[in-house]
């Protein structure tokens, strides 16, 4: 875990279903700030090992417990957050007999971080408020590493007065964290977020194919371009890694297509044009054939060498 600074907030009791790559770092943090928190996870033996771990770490804070079913987990809590795959996922942890809505008290928040649609978000804010809880779909960006540091980026839509009660709490593990509209705001700042990515992974992978086919030293390349209008965060953290061919670094291109896919499904619903994205996203179908499905992001480069 890393050594963030926690801004002072009073404790609160929470709940984190689901503990992934992301989920697993960020809930960490917030025991780490404090907060009592419960865990569950669809594999049981992780939550077990998170709090272990933690326990032993935090100096036996018995604040801190794992739960059979997100009902369980949800019992007595203030905030609810959730980091899962997909919209089915999340339906899965939140709906039904078992699902967290059904244990959440009157006037808790569920906070939901996962990368879904606009619509489920929509769905699933509808549902929460006829049974007087709050929904704020608060989609992130940073990848792995910014999960393990703490440093996400936070778009959230849903009710002003649910983020606010969450915001503070969300800080443990982010750097901003941003309120943009009502439900599904968050989850369409996300695909243009995504939009941005698939574009620069793109261009940064012809130039340094380019440059390499040029007989030019890449390394040396990068370091005097990224001095000037090419910069970027994809050049700056996986431009030396992408010219060394190692790609291991967090977000898979499997992950990418499903945030693709949701992109251009909302798009062909709100009339967008995005001929770029559909040809990235091609892009990675290819990159998936190659044996590439948890290759990062930036495995983009081998279909051009």
């Amino acid at each position: 875990m890393s050594s963030k600074i926690y801004e002072p907030t009073p404790a609160r009791r929470v709940a984190f279903l689901g503990l992934g790559v992301m989920g697993y770092p960020m809930a960490g943090h917030l025991a780490n700030a404090g907060h009592a928190v419960t865990v569950y996870n669809r594999t049981a033996s992780k939550s077990v090992a998170w709090c272990a771990y933690h326990i032993r770490a935090g100096g036996k804070n018995t604040t801190l417990k794992h739960a059979e079913t997100p009902r369980l987990a949800v019992q007595g809590v203030e905030l609810v957050f959730c980091c899962v795959g997909n919209d089915d996922d999340l339906r899965s942890v939140t709906l039904g007999d078992d699902g967290a809505f059904a244990g959440m008290a009157a006037g808790s928040v569920f906070v939901d971080h996962t990368t879904a649609s606009a619509d489920v978000a929509r769905e699933l804010s509808a549902a929460a408020k006829a049974l007087g809880l709050g929904f704020v779909d608060a989609p992130v960006s940073g990848g792995q590493a910014g999960a393990q540091n703490g440093l996400l980026t936070v778009m959230c839509g849903g009710d002003p007065a649910d983020f606010e009660a969450a915001r503070p709490v969300v800080m443990a593990f982010s750097k901003a964290v941003t309120h943009l509209g009502k439900s599904g705001a968050g989850q369409l700042a996300k695909m243009v977020n995504q939009i941005c990515i698939a574009g620069l992974v793109q261009g940064l992978s012809e130039a340094i194919a380019f440059g390499e086919k040029a007989g030019l030293d890449m390394h040396q390349v990068l370091e005097v371009i990224a001095q000037g209008a090419a910069q970027s965060w994809q050049m700056d953290n996986r431009g030396k890694t992408m010219v060394a061919g190692q790609f291991e670094f967090g977000f898979a291109v499997d992950w990418m297509r499903k945030d693709l896919g949701l992109v251009l499904d909302e798009a062909r619903r709100n009339g967008a044009r995005l001929p770029v994205t559909a040809l990235v996203d091609q892009f990675y179908a290819d990159v998936q054939q190659m044996g590439g499905k948890r290759w990062d992001t930036s495995s983009l480069i081998k279909r051009l060498r």
